[in-house]
């Protein structure tokens, strides 16, 4: 049960003065002082919303923009690196095709003196395999290794089954990925009598 009470009014205080407060069937007046509206501003608030979503808007079609230059950027590096990854070990092997040319261009010259030129450009071929990481595969007198080595035909041997017997072909890998297997006869199993 509500009670209205209005507040004692002083007569000494002028209209003009404190704002003095009534309370009236639950709410809260000032004397005084313009109604508060009701409802609030609704165009303000839609201006205020829409200058918020043109901001969120144009950061995200900047951080799009952005996102987008960089994968442009970084699909140009790929084909870049793609382009010139050779580029390296085709500078180091210009010298081993020098040394082969001027060997085959000597007139008159001794079989003796070819064999120091080839083997000069072979110590060269190896250096750029060095640097390149290009490292030989071992198969002679190993276990036959399906991963690394390419078996060309089964011999009957000595040796222990399945071990390889003869390298036809050297094989190269690239840190630790065959490049090429190495070409190899393997021994057969022995057979055991009966």
């Amino acid at each position: 049960m509500q009670h209205n009470v209005d507040p004692p009014v002083n007569p000494a205080a002028s209209a003009e003065s404190a704002p003095v407060t009534a309370e009236k069937a639950g709410a809260e007046t000032v004397v005084g002082a313009p109604p508060a509206d009701p409802a609030p501003d609704f165009a303000a608030l839609l201006k205020k919303v829409e200058a918020e979503a043109a901001e969120l808007r144009d950061a995200w079609l900047r951080a799009r923009a952005d996102l987008d230059n960089q994968r442009k950027q970084a699909a140009a590096d790929i084909a870049r690196a793609h382009k010139f990854a050779l580029e390296r070990i085709a500078t180091e092997l210009l010298p081993v095709k020098d040394g082969l040319e001027s060997t085959l261009a000597a007139k008159n010259a001794t079989p003796d003196a070819l064999r120091a030129g080839v083997e000069l450009t072979l110590k060269q071929l190896a250096a750029v395999f060095e640097k390149a990481q290009i490292v030989e595969i071992e198969a002679a007198g190993l276990k036959f290794d399906p991963h690394r080595h390419q078996a060309m035909t089964m011999v009957d041997s000595a040796e222990p089954a399945h071990s390889v017997v003869q390298v036809f072909q050297k094989g190269y890998a690239l840190n630790d990925r065959v490049l090429r297997p190495a070409m190899v006869a393997v021994a057969k199993p022995h057979e055991t009598g009966a």
